[in-house]
Parts: C-alpha cells; structure tokens; sequence
C-alpha cells in the first residue's frame, strides 16, 4: 500500500498532468495550425524553438526559467506586481515548466495532422461561405482528431514524467511540489528501494499503456491509408 506521502505525491501528478494537458492544447493548438498552414520564412525558426525541449537538458531548462520567473527576472517582476507572488517552487510555477517543456508533444503530433488534412477540403467548405473559424472547427479540427487524441495522451504521459524540470522550479515541497518522479529520486536517495520499486513500476504500467492505447487509437487510421494505397 502507498503512504500517506505517496498519494499526496500521486494526486499532485495527476493534477499538475491534467492542467499541464489543458493548457497545452489551447496553446498548441493555434500554433500547430499556424506551423501546419503557414509559409513564412519565420517557420523554421518558430518549428525550431518549439522543438528545443526535446534537446535541451531539462536543466537547462529549468535554470533558465528559474532565471525568468525569480525575483528579479522579468517574469517575476510581472507576477509580484500583478499580486501574484514568485512562481518558482509553488504548484503554479510546476505549470508553466510543465507546459514550456511538453509543448513539443503536444504541438507536433497536431501538426502533423493538420497538414494531412486535404486542402481542398477546407477550399470546398470556404466555397459555401463558411468562414475561417468555421472552417477551423467544423472541418480541421474534426479530421485532425486523432491528432487530438495523441497530442493529449503524450502531454499527459510526458507531464506526469518529468524530473529534471520539476525539481529545479519546483523543488521538494510535501503536497505542494513534491510530484511522483521525485518522490521515486528521494526513496533511491534514501536507500528505500523497495518503496521506489512499487512507484516505479506503477509508472513503467503507465506507460505501457499510454503506449497501447496510441498504437490502438491511430491503427485504424493507418488500415484506411493502407487500403487507400
């Protein structure tokens, strides 16, 4: 059975996953759309820098927020002038890393979908009047479905295993910073390897089945382009 700790540790992951998830695809979401649709010679810039976490360090990343979001970097700045106090080691300061550093997984899978979405298609609907945003929602963002689903479940997935990021900007705070990956790092650090056996393996289950499921929720999608070849 978890500890008390423990479930405090798992219910933070869940949390910080599940509003990082949300976030995510209303910021990537317009900015697939844009990367998927625009020729702009700034795309391979703007492509470039969303991908960076995926090569960066994690804390690279974190040291560098940590620089933005403390006291006199110009984040913090903003936040303490807003009222809103410092970001970094609060619940609110593990978001906006979470997001920054899942951004890729998030915007890329919607990428990709929508530039598989036939342009005449969307041509056929601006034929009967409808406008940009319905075009957007009424025919891209039904097609690129899939893309929704798998942006989701990897933004999800990634969140709930970040490390580095998280205890840069977030520390090790009982219920309120300390998330699952940390949780695993302090039990190893303690020599309680049996308490990180029973984490770890429960996120090894996880991610098996995050895996799973994408390979189930695109298979039929990769059936139609087979029979459609």
């Amino acid at each position: 059975m978890l500890s008390p700790a423990e479930w405090s540790a798992v219910r933070l992951t869940a949390q910080l996953a599940a509003l990082s998830t949300v976030l995510l695809l209303l910021v990537g979401t317009p900015v697939a759309w844009w990367l998927a649709r625009t020729r702009s010679r700034a795309k391979p810039l703007a492509a470039a820098l969303v991908a960076m976490p995926l090569v960066l360090p994690p804390t690279v990343i974190g040291f560098y927020l940590l620089l933005l979001m403390g006291p006199q970097g110009p984040v913090g700045h903003l936040t303490q002038a807003l009222g809103l106090g410092r970001l970094p080691f609060t619940f609110a300061g593990l978001v906006v890393a979470s997001v920054i550093y899942s951004l890729p997984f998030v915007v890329q899978p919607l990428q990709q979908a929508f530039e598989a979405i036939d342009e005449r298609t969307v041509e056929a609907a601006a034929t009967l009047r409808a406008g940009a945003w319905d075009r957007f929602f009424t025919v891209a963002v039904p097609l690129a479905r899939p893309g929704f689903v798998t942006a989701s479940v990897l933004g999800f997935a990634h969140t709930v295993g970040e490390f580095g990021v998280v205890l840069m900007i977030g520390g090790n705070i009982p219920d309120k910073t300390r998330v699952l990956s940390v949780a695993i790092y302090d039990h190893v650090e303690a020599t309680e390897f049996a308490q990180a056996h029973r984490l770890s393996a429960g996120l090894v289950v996880f991610a098996l089945v995050v895996l799973v499921t994408l390979y189930l929720v695109n298979r039929p999608q990769r059936d139609r382009l087979e029979r459609a070849a």
